[in-house]
């Protein structure tokens, strides 16, 4: 009776997944596994499940387990090796795409995501050989004075300051699928860079009265959702300040759009637009989910090399009225870990997060429901519980932290007893996930007022059009593989 009853909760997970309710796909999954733990498909179809929510650590673990439970299923080395490839780690993910080729050598995607996965093993070696600590910068040698922008321009053009007359017709540019002329764009990104450079790691901002400031979350390249913020809630101005708290770019196909507004207008209000740093404003996740390839498709590799840097350059976190502590990822592995620790941190000296470390923890982490800490769902940073976000809350004074990192199928969460809240600001998510976006307005009084919006249509480009082989298409739903998504049989 329990193996019906666990095949009848995998069909529901399977209805789940259809309708692209990842959180109850996986909580079905969850409960046929309670009713049946050797059923490896289970597993593998829970892993898939984790694949869309981006908790790839679970994903990885799921497919080791079904592996246990049956050596010879080569959906579960695929599952496994999507998981190792999406956080980078190749070496693990060749050797499984090899058994999977192996087991299927007519799978020409498993072949393709094979070789891929070579080529990235030997540019990881490659990269890490000529790395340079104190690399020029890709600034040198860049006379802009020089570079003619020509008649044949039909934008606005652009002086020695930015304007909001400037900023319209980039605005409206975009839209209609135009580009900047490349000497405005390295304006733009080396005026916010000498901007951000300047600020502390800690931006710290209080709300007057007559202000509004409005906290956003993952924007991801989805442009037109942006663009949908602006017009539902206010564009940026004097009185309607905007932090977007990380993770501008990547996935979505508009990434550079959406980081050349948002730096825009951080050059148009240094002092009331804010940007957090995420962990998608990182040289290796550029690489692979697809804002290296966009910057070469549409400006140049000198487009990249300079965001790259200006990326480096960016806050960690934002504290708003000395009440919201705002950053990308989460909470800290030491719980004697400060606001002044954060003050302290020179983030100058350290250009990518690495794979340990404050600045690591401040991009990756995530909340738990369980108390204390514990492994990252993601395979990266780690999880922590509702008692750490107590101590560190108390310790420093403050209302609650704000992030972001994770989708919120609701648009945003509040959790750990009010203290932890997650917002997310790109609707239907890769557009493969029915979520709805979110933001935050805070006024002089400091409540937080909630507003979910919808996903509005945009051109016909699919997400990660850009990114590194179409290696990160696996697993997003944009193709049939040839293994199938889910096992429907047990």
């Amino acid at each position: 009776m329990a193996a019906e009853d666990a095949v009848a909760m995998k069909n529901k997970g399977n209805e789940a997944f259809k309708a692209k309710d990842w959180p109850a796909a996986i909580d079905f999954y969850t409960k046929a596994i309670e009713l049946n733990d050797k059923e490896a498909s289970f597993y593998t179809n829970r892993a898939q499940a984790n694949i869309k929510m981006e908790a790839y650590g679970y994903a990885i673990a799921d497919a080791t387990h079904a592996i246990e439970l049956n050596p010879d299923f080569a959906k579960a080395y695929y599952r496994r090796a999507v998981g190792n490839t999406a956080i980078l780690k190749h070496g693990d993910a060749i050797h499984d795409w090899k058994v999977v080729v192996r087991k299927n050598p007519a799978d020409k995607v498993a072949k393709a995501q094979y070789d891929a996965c070579q080529k990235m093993v030997k540019r990881d070696a490659f990269l890490k050989a000529i790395e340079i600590s104190d690399a020029p910068s890709a600034a040198e040698g860049l006379d802009l004075e020089n570079i003619i922008v020509e008649d044949a321009y039909d934008g606005v053009r652009l002086k020695d300051e930015i304007t909001q007359e400037f900023v319209d017709d980039m605005i409206s540019r975009f839209k209609n699928g135009k580009k900047l002329h490349r000497k405005y764009v390295f304006q733009i990104i080396l005026a916010v860079k000498d901007i951000i450079y300047k600020e502390p790691t800690m931006v710290e901002t209080h709300v007057k009265s007559g202000q509004k400031i409005t906290v956003c979350g993952d924007t991801h390249g989805q442009y037109f959702d942006l663009l949908e913020i602006f017009r539902l809630n206010g564009f940026p101005s004097e009185s309607q300040h905007y932090l977007f708290n990380g993770d501008f770019v990547d996935r979505g196909s508009w990434s550079t759009e959406v980081v050349l507004l948002l730096y825009a207008y951080k050059w148009l209000y240094p002092s009331s637009f804010f940007l957090n740093r995420g962990n998608h404003e990182t040289d290796d996740m550029n690489r692979m989910y697809g804002f290296e390839g966009e910057c070469k498709a549409k400006y140049n590799e000198r487009v990249f090399k300079l965001f790259s840097e200006s990326f480096s350059a960016l806050p960690l976190a934002t504290l708003i009225g000395d009440k919201y502590f705002v950053l990308h990822g989460g909470l800290f592995s030491d719980d004697e870990t400060s606001l002044d620790d954060i003050r302290k941190l020179n983030r100058h000296g350290q250009r990518q997060p690495g794979q340990s470390g404050l600045m690591m923890e401040m991009l990756w982490t995530d909340p738990q429901t369980e108390p204390g800490r514990g492994p990252s769902k993601r395979g990266v940073g780690l999880q922590f519980g509702p008692d750490v976000t107590k101590r560190f809350c108390e310790k420093n004074g403050l209302e609650a932290i704000i992030r972001s990192h994770e989708v919120r199928m609701e648009g945003y969460e509040v959790e750990h007893d009010g203290k932890c809240i997650t917002v997310f600001s790109a609707p239907k998510y890769c557009d493969s996930t029915e979520n709805k976006g979110a933001y935050i307005n805070i006024e002089s009084d400091y409540k937080l007022d909630f507003h979910k919006f919808d996903a509005v249509p945009h051109p016909d480009i699919k997400p990660m059009a850009y990114a590194n082989n179409g290696m990160m298409t696996l697993g997003f739903g944009y193709h049939s593989m040839a293994l199938g998504v889910l096992e429907g049989r047990a």
